[in-house]
């Protein structure tokens, strides 16, 4: 009998998710699992060329901008992105439509058949990675949009080889499990690069470029090198960009998502596209999709009068570029920022990374999630700050007092962690 939605799920969560509890770092990492399973069904990450994308910060936007400048090209494009904000299925999409309940049962229910005969056993992440790859191979998409879950070198998503590996920047995070140097960091990511790659890398650190060097690229295209920002200016809905890659300039493109950051992300999946091509890629085709991508969870407006934003930070790095992005924001009112975070992110690194001192009132919050720094935790490193602070036990009702003690020009900011901010996107206003 062909498998039930809840089935699937039933499935699926019966596996060790290390999204939820960490891995460590002992025992030898290892891609076997996922190359026996995926043999098994016939290598389906081979069936169309693939982009793979990691980086600590800006990694999941750039994918979705990749998405859509390929669709631009009239391509059918498979997308597979970690992790979701409040359904599953997110995960995995093609042309911007997430894949349905019933192809979602119809992937799995095929992944336990073969685990059943093979006897591997995957993990969580490695089920869904297989399932976007069987999918993808099924429908026939022209091409495969990969991001990576965390690092790189033995993420599920690495026995894919592509063409073309994007690394958006290296930062301290996960430091438990691919640190503790960024240095460490930059050698797991760079092992998405496989031999005859293009890689186009958004890092700029002359320390950690001979760990990217050592790579067996075919070439390597370097921000501010090969391709750069020339101009990054805000704008109504957006930002204007001006943007390099190495064979084009294409001038006051309008981006449909806020913050300086995603200009940067911008070039990356522009000149990611170029690689993939092995040429420029038309003016009208970089405007269309620019001018139409969405990122859900990232600087997402939810709400007016107040204002409420959605922005998934969820590092130091991310905390501070969403700070620097609500400075673009014309308000008349205070901040409030409703804040939760999970261990291994200093809750008082993050509220100052976050300018919470300037912030009328931080509402401590937690998400339903193992590993997230107890609310009464986050209430004290505010208070160490000077800043009141409020807890409250469940992100929905942090969200709906915020709202509540907000005026009309007030500034809800609800960030911290993509978990809180998937509970946070069922609340309406």
């Amino acid at each position: 009998m062909p498998w039930s939605f809840e089935d699937a799920v039933t499935y699926l969560e019966g596996h060790v998710n290390f999204e939820q509890q960490s891995p460590t770092k002992e025992g030898a990492p290892s891609l076997d699992r996922m190359r026996a399973l995926a043999a098994a069904m016939g290598d389906p990450q081979d069936a169309a060329p693939s982009i793979h994308v990691t980086g600590t910060n800006g990694k999941g936007s750039t994918a979705r901008m990749i998405t859509a400048l390929l669709n631009a090209h009239g391509l059918s494009v498979g997308l597979y992105t970690s992790p979701d904000l409040e359904r599953v299925t997110e995960r995995l999409s093609m042309n911007g439509e997430i894949i349905s309940d019933a192809d979602f049962a119809e992937q799995l229910q095929a992944i336990a058949e073969l685990e059943a005969h093979t006897g591997v056993r995957p993990t969580r992440f490695d089920i869904l990675t297989l399932a976007a790859f069987r999918w993808f191979a099924n429908e026939a998409v022209d091409v495969m949009v990969n991001e990576v879950g965390l690092g790189g070198r033995w993420d599920s998503t690495n026995i894919a080889d592509a063409s073309v590996a994007v690394v958006t920047n290296v930062g301290l995070d996960h430091v438990d499990i691919i640190g503790p140097t960024r240095a460490d960091i930059a050698r797991e990511k760079s092992g998405i690069v496989k031999r005859g790659a293009t890689l186009v890398l958004g890092e700029t650190d002359p320390q950690l470029l001979p760990t990217f060097e050592g790579t067996p690229a075919a070439a390597i295209w370097l921000r501010d090198r090969d391709f750069a920002v020339v101009e990054n200016r805000v704008a109504i809905g957006g930002r204007a960009l001006d943007l390099r890659t190495p064979t084009t300039r294409y001038e006051d493109v309008f981006l449909a998502l806020h913050g300086a950051h995603q200009g940067d992300n911008a070039v990356l999946a522009v000149s990611a596209v170029e690689a993939f091509f092995g040429r420029p890629t038309a003016d009208e085709v970089v405007r269309e999709a620019l001018a139409a991508v969405q990122v859900p969870g990232r600087f997402e407006i939810i709400g007016r009068s107040p204002l409420v934003i959605l922005d998934g930070a969820h590092n130091v790095a991310g905390a501070e570029a969403a700070a620097d992005t609500l400075d673009d924001f014309s308000t008349t009112g205070d901040r409030i920022i409703v804040f939760g975070t999970n261990r291994g992110h200093d809750p008082v690194e993050m509220l100052e990374a976050l300018d919470a001192r300037r912030a009328r009132l931080v509402v401590a919050t937690a998400a339903d999630f193992p590993r997230a720094v107890a609310v009464e935790q986050i209430v004290a490193a505010a208070e160490s700050m000077g800043v009141q602070a409020v807890g409250v036990a469940g992100v929905e009702q942090a969200v709906a007092l915020a709202r509540k003690v907000a005026t009309e020009d007030d500034v809800v900011l609800v960030t911290g962690s993509l978990y809180v901010v998937g509970e946070a996107k069922r609340v309406r206003a």
